[in-house]
C-alpha cells in the first residue's frame, strides 16, 4: 500500500511537473533580440531587392519600406518586375507590421519628418534611379 502511495505522489508530481514546464517559445523576447529579427528581415528584403534589375522604366517600382514610430514609411525600396514582386510585398508587409508592433511595444520614438515617395522612377544602365 505505501508503494502505491508513493507511486502515485511520484507520478502526480512528475505529471505537475510536466504541466508547467515553459516552452522557449513562450519566454518573451527583449528588445535587442525583437531588433535583431527585425534587422534579419530587413537585410533579406533588401537582397532581394538588390537582386532586381531593369530593362524599361515600367518595370520600375517603389514600395514604402518600415514604420516610422511617428507614422508613415522611413524610406521607400525602389525595385522592378524582374523579381518575386508577391514575396517582396508580403515580405514588406510582414516587416511593417512587425516594426509598428515593436514601436509599440518599446516606447520607440523618431523624428516626424514625411518621407515622400518618388515622384518618378527612370530606367539607367538596368538601375532603377528614383527621382525626388
Amino acid at each position: 500500500m505505501k508503494n502505491s502511495s508513493l507511486l502515485l505522489f511520484i507520478l502526480t508530481i512528475c505529471l505537475s511537473l510536466m504541466a508547467f514546464q515553459c516552452d522557449e517559445d513562450d519566454t518573451p523576447l527583449t528588445q535587442e533580440e525583437e531588433r535583431e529579427q527585425l534587422n534579419i528581415s530587413k537585410k533579406a528584403i533588401e537582397d532581394l531587392v538588390a537582386t532586381s534589375v531593369c530593362n524599361e522604366n515600367t518595370e520600375c517600382k517603389s514600395i514604402a519600406f518600415g514604420s516610422k514610430p511617428c507614422g508613415g514609411p522611413w524610406s521607400y525600396l525602389i525595385y522592378t518586375t524582374s523579381i518575386d514582386t508577391e514575396k517582396l510585398k508580403l515580405w514588406v508587409e510582414d516587416y511593417n507590421k512587425r516594426e509598428a508592433e515593436f514601436n509599440t511595444q518599446w516606447g520607440a520614438i523618431s523624428d516626424c519628418g514625411i518621407t515622400n515617395p518618388p515622384s518618378s522612377i527612370n530606367c539607367e544602365n538596368n538601375v532603377c534611379i528614383p527621382v525626388y
